[in-house]
């Protein structure tokens, strides 16, 4: 029996073939989820000029800094200023603005006086509380000042980065794009949902697994049908759908079967390698590049558990390097086993495994039985419980590593 490539080795060559895709401007919209290719520094302060934080009015602090409720200070009203409407750009000492929230606070002004604290007035206004200076105003840079670091490179953009880099004024950043992933599914056997199945065929639910979990990683996933078990009908499909994949996966054909077409296909193609890796479920994997451009092909197993777990393992990496996403592997936590488990001799096993820390603490059930072809065990399961090579049984109340699918990161 051939040696089995390790895991990590097999990560290893698969992001060291793998580039970042290259960066350019997106605008920000188009850039959620993705990863920064750039530093960004502040291009302005924010707020770039004083503003009100209350609706009330610009006085200079000093003028009513004796103001009380039975002896109100009264100053006459000289205009009004709204958010974005600049007409009056200075105070004269002895009277007062009326001024709504977010607008200029003109020069001379040293205070806002909250509504709650006058009568409102429209020719003059009575304040009957002092105010300090500085209050309810926001100085310019209060918030961000002009050549502040505001994002690093490689950070990944949600919402509230959008909205800050808005406010600076930038409508556009240099990320790295999300990788066009085309999804090939072998088999003659399969059937598209929704159609007819005869005796010997069943629906085809990796494609469907493989492209959801593509698109779940940030890539663009483009699902190609069914091709059947024809070198000619494979190899046709692979060669149309280059032309818009930055990294193609297949699922089915590369055991040791008669009709294993996808393995005899890209065999002798590229440097495309065929082999076994030391993990249960998942052993029989290739991995290269081909065509003019090189591009990445990963040719997974065809059973939907295997496939799944292989995904998670290889592609998954391989989409967060093109982005330019850190950590490339998923993190892993540690939680109590609730029930033993047993692992063959050699083999990395990942064991489907219902996550939760309801009980105190942080603890992992294995979820149904070890067959590849079981999932309605995939779809219940969190978690993949991670059991080294050299490890044969775990029992219960043992501490295991565990990685959560549906954990970003």
């Amino acid at each position: 029996m051939p040696d089995l490539l390790p895991v990590a080795d097999y990560v290893e060559r698969i992001l060291a073939t793998v580039s970042p895709l290259p960066a350019f401007p997106q605008p920000l919209m188009e850039a959620l989820g993705l990863a920064l290719a750039e530093d960004v520094v502040a291009p302005i302060s924010l707020p770039s000029f004083d503003n009100s934080s209350m609706d009330g009015y610009a006085v200079v602090a000093e003028d009513v800094a004796s103001a009380t409720d039975d002896d109100p200070v009264v100053l006459p009203v000289v205009g009004e200023i709204g958010a974005g409407q600049s007409s009056i750009l200075a105070l004269s000492p002895g009277t007062a603005v009326k001024i709504m929230t977010g607008a200029p606070v003109p020069t001379g002004a040293t205070a806002v006086v909250p509504y709650e604290w006058t009568d409102r007035g429209v020719a003059s206004v009575r304040i009957s509380r002092p105010a300090t200076s500085g209050q309810h105003v926001r100085p310019v840079g209060d918030d961000i000042s002009e050549g502040d670091m505001l994002l690093e490179e490689g950070t990944v953009l949600g919402a509230r980065h959008l909205g800050m880099l808005a406010a600076v004024g930038r409508s556009t950043v240099r990320t790295r794009p999300r990788p066009r992933v085309v999804v090939i599914s072998t088999g003659s056997e399969l059937r598209d949902p929704g159609t007819p199945l005869g005796r010997d065929s069943i629906y085809d639910g990796n494609s469907y697994l493989l492209a959801a979990a593509a698109r779940a990683a940030g890539a663009i996933a483009y699902r190609v049908g069914i091709v059947p078990d024809e070198t000619h009908a494979f190899t046709e499909a692979l060669s149309d759908q280059l032309v818009r994949a930055d990294l193609v996966v297949t699922s089915g054909g590369v055991s040791e079967g008669d009709f294993d077409v996808v393995k005899e296909s890209l065999s002798h193609h590229g440097s495309m390698w065929f082999g076994g890796v030391g993990m249960q479920p998942g052993k029989p994997q290739g991995f290269g590049t081909i065509g003019d451009d090189d591009t990445p092909v990963f040719t997974l197993p065809g059973n939907p558990v295997s496939s799944y777990v292989s995904f998670e393992m290889f592609v998954l990496p391989a989409i967060r390097r093109m982005m330019g996403k850190l950590p490339y592997v998923r993190p892993t936590a540690r939680a109590r086993l609730t029930h033993g488990i047993s692992s063959p001799e050699g083999k990395v096993q990942l064991v489907r495994g219902l996550y939760d820390t309801d009980r105190g603490g942080a603890f992992v059930s294995p979820v149904g039985g070890h067959g590849s072809h079981l999932i309605g065990d995939l779809a219940a399961a969190n978690c993949l419980i991670e059991v080294a090579a050299d490890t044969t049984s775990v029992a219960a109340g043992e501490m295991v590593q565990v990685r959560r699918l549906d954990e970003d990161f």
